[in-house]
């Protein structure tokens, strides 16, 4: 159920045993808040009131996102993102493929051009699977922490996370960005394994393994909307 404080309405309030009150604005440009469990409706209240120009200015600048984007065509010419690159896409005919990367080009096989959403998700989802299997392997070899496997997932408002069984979970829309943001969310989430939450201490370890995380975490807050196929 919702509630109403000052001007910000709150989608969801998330309880659980952090520490300290966290503020999210999904893509969808609601608000979610992440509190204590014994935090009271007025420290939420005092949290949101402190925070609202930040919550106002945020939710306005992803709804003006949102009104900018446009239903793909999947139409020659167009441009799609793959480990950060604008990849033009060609339709052929003769493709052997329904789906294949050649020279920096994405090439469709004209006979799977009605379906081009599902042709384009599943190739990617494989992509994302070998991508994230490989770096996951690199930093595990790198700091020692071992995760037990990795899957793919189509979440709405998660790059990733780590399950108390330190199995690992990777959003495939994260193949369309940087190598250094795949990375980032890869060791963000090797350092949950060890500690389950976003204390000071998990964000030092995710320091020593990343000394720049900030700016690739900065990178993927400001663009990561981006990183779809609905535009």
């Amino acid at each position: 159920m919702h509630k109403q404080y000052m001007h910000a309405e709150i989608s969801r309030i998330v309880r659980s045993k952090r520490k300290t009150f966290g503020l999210e604005i999904t893509p969808e440009a609601d608000l979610i808040v992440r509190v204590p469990m014994r935090a009271s409706d007025k420290d939420i209240q005092k949290t949101v009131d402190k925070k609202i120009k930040w919550i106002l200015a945020k939710q306005k600048l992803v709804r003006e996102r949102c009104d900018k984007k446009q239903p793909r065509a999947f139409a020659e010419g167009e441009y799609f993102f793959y480990l950060g690159n604008q990849c033009k896409l060609y339709i052929m005919d003769n493709a052997s493929t329904p789906l294949y990367f050649d020279s920096g080009s994405f090439i469709l096989s004209a006979r799977h051009a009605h379906k081009a959403r599902d042709v384009f998700t599943k190739w990617y989802r494989k992509q994302a699977y070998d991508k994230f299997c490989q770096r996951a392997s690199f930093f595990s070899a790198v700091s020692g922490l071992r995760y037990r496997k990795i899957s793919i997932s189509n979440a709405k408002r998660r790059w990733g996370s780590c399950s108390g069984k330190d199995n690992l979970n990777f959003n495939w829309r994260l193949i369309m960005a940087p190598l250094d943001i795949i990375d980032y969310v890869v060791v963000h989430e090797l350092c949950h394994i060890e500690e389950k939450n976003h204390s000071k201490r998990f964000w030092d370890k995710v320091r020593n393994m990343m000394p720049d995380y900030k700016e690739r975490r900065a990178w993927l807050k400001e663009k990561g909307h981006s990183l779809c196929l609905q535009d």
